[in-house]
């Protein structure tokens, strides 16, 4: 397994949790991580994303200012933590790992440019 998701559970509306997803080195090293969802009967969507250096981080509309995504290159882990949690982000959380280190916007935020998907972790917000 090269992509180890977890910390996915039941939270009520307004809590938080914190995703994190252990990559092998060879998945890590150089590549910009992502965190995608897919909810039952939706399309996977885009989430969060952080290049190599830890340096910029992009967010979707539907969850900035609530999420924070993070990496720590000395682990191999890229982190996702989640306040503020509405039902609506009821889903199962995917991180995956971009075929570049510092992809442009458009590059960042499409699912058919990463190379490498963890097995996803399920989240699920009660109103």
């Amino acid at each position: 397994v090269q992509l180890q998701a977890s910390g996915g559970g039941l939270v009520q509306a307004g809590g938080s949790l914190r995703l994190s997803c252990a990559a092998s080195q060879r998945t890590f090293n150089g590549r910009a991580l992502g965190w995608f969802r897919q909810a039952p009967g939706k399309e996977r969507e885009f989430v969060a994303a952080v290049t190599w250096s830890g340096g910029r981080t992009f967010y979707a509309s539907s969850v900035k200012g609530r999420f924070t995504i993070s990496r720590d290159n000395s682990k191999n882990t890229v982190y996702l933590q989640m306040n503020s949690l509405k039902p609506e982000d009821t889903a199962v959380y995917y991180c995956a790992a971009h075929r570049w280190g510092f992809p442009i916007l458009s590059s960042i935020v499409n699912a058919n440019e990463y190379d490498y998907w963890g097995q996803g972790t399920q989240v699920t917000v009660s109103s």
